[in-house]
């Protein structure tokens, strides 16, 4: 245990724990990766410039998510089937968030339902991740459940309209084993709800803006759109009056080659100057750094996926506290080293990029 001093260190403990197809499911990413280490090294791209000679002996790590406090700015992004990596699966992670008065987004996909793992974590802030799924009873029936346990906000994942192509996926022949359940799915006209996770009834490729105007008819809960990364798309979220939106290329699993999210996080930002839309991002994050740099371009908070599953791999709910408190004691760090005393404060000035990366402030 002494020897794990940081995320990285908890994913090389995990590699060796987990079996080869499942470490590459939650690890890899789509095609030639480009993407997924673009997450990753975007962040790297970027310095810090701080101010010196500030008190920083009392920092506020705290802020707000759509009127919801969490005690610092990172909160847990929507990840498959937790299970495969702890048997208390997402209830571990649950349990963590709560334990650290942190956030926590549900994967549709959970091997746990979205009642059960509320039910266990009441003091955690619980977000629900939704796909908009050909039949639209199901979704509907997904969304009223989720309103009725008492879930704050639908995230609604936009970049999904087929899956990409995974390329470790396919030489492993991944498969979920038939004991797996995903309780989120299931409806009484629904027989894949097994494993089967690309299954027709998972995924409609016709969603369009229309589909966000007509899930706000159906539910008070605010919308978060996650998958953005352009202004235009940014914009159409204001117009369409979401709540919120989560800077996101889906951890690289999707079309590889977009931007890292670090860099389309600036001009969605400017986009949606001026509106109510709070802006979050995921992707890349893995030291308290990132979180600074992501919050210096506009983010307001940032969302963690591939680490929480390295913590449950080493072990359950305390290998999530440890990693949320491990980035919690780096941010707060990286404050008091980058001269800033309030997570909702923090300043451009702080950021810096290389003379070859070109990208607007």
């Amino acid at each position: 245990m002494n020897s794990i001093v940081c995320l990285d260190d908890l994913e090389k403990y995990s590699k060796r724990m987990l079996g080869k197809s499942v470490y590459d499911y939650y690890a890899t990413g789509a095609n030639s990766e480009q993407t997924l280490h673009e997450n990753v090294e975007s962040f790297q791209r970027i310095r810090l410039c701080p101010q010196l000679l500030k008190d920083v002996s009392e920092r506020h790590l705290s802020t707000t998510i759509l009127g919801r406090k969490l005690s610092f700015p990172v909160a847990i992004a929507p990840t498959a089937m937790h299970s495969l990596a702890h048997p208390e699966g997402e209830i571990a992670t649950a349990k963590a968030a709560a334990s650290l008065q942190s956030g926590m987004i549900l994967s549709s996909w959970s091997t746990t339902s979205m009642e059960d793992v509320i039910s266990a974590s009441p003091n955690c802030l619980h977000w629900f991740q939704l796909y908009i799924v050909k039949d639209r009873r199901l979704t509907e029936t997904i969304v009223r459940r989720a309103e009725k346990a008492g879930y704050k906000a639908l995230v609604v994942t936009v970049d999904t309209p087929v899956v990409g192509i995974r390329l470790a996926d396919l030489r492993n022949g991944f498969k979920v084993d038939s004991s797996i359940r995903l309780p989120n799915l299931e409806h009484e006209n629904s027989s894949n709800t097994k494993g089967d996770l690309y299954g027709p009834i998972q995924i409609s490729p016709a969603v369009t803006w229309k589909d966000v105007g007509w899930l706000k008819t159906i539910t008070k809960l605010p919308i978060v759109l996650k998958g953005i990364l352009s202004g235009s798309d940014a914009e159409l979220a204001v117009e369409n009056g979401v709540a919120g939106i989560i800077v996101s290329n889906h951890g690289g699993r999707q079309l590889d080659g977009v931007l890292g999210t670090i860099d389309a996080l600036p001009e969605v930002v400017e986009a949606v100057k001026g509106s109510d839309v709070e802006v979050y991002l995921d992707g890349g994050v893995r030291k308290g750094t990132d979180v600074l740099k992501a919050l210096a371009l506009g983010a307001r908070a940032v969302f963690i996926g591939r680490p929480v599953l390295w913590g449950l791999a080493y072990k359950g709910e305390e290998g999530v506290k440890m990693v949320l408190e491990m980035l919690k004691n780096e941010f707060s760090t990286a404050m008091a080293l980058s001269g800033c005393t309030n997570a909702q404060e923090i300043p451009k000035s702080v950021i810096r990029y290389l003379p070859n990366h070109a990208s607007k402030l």
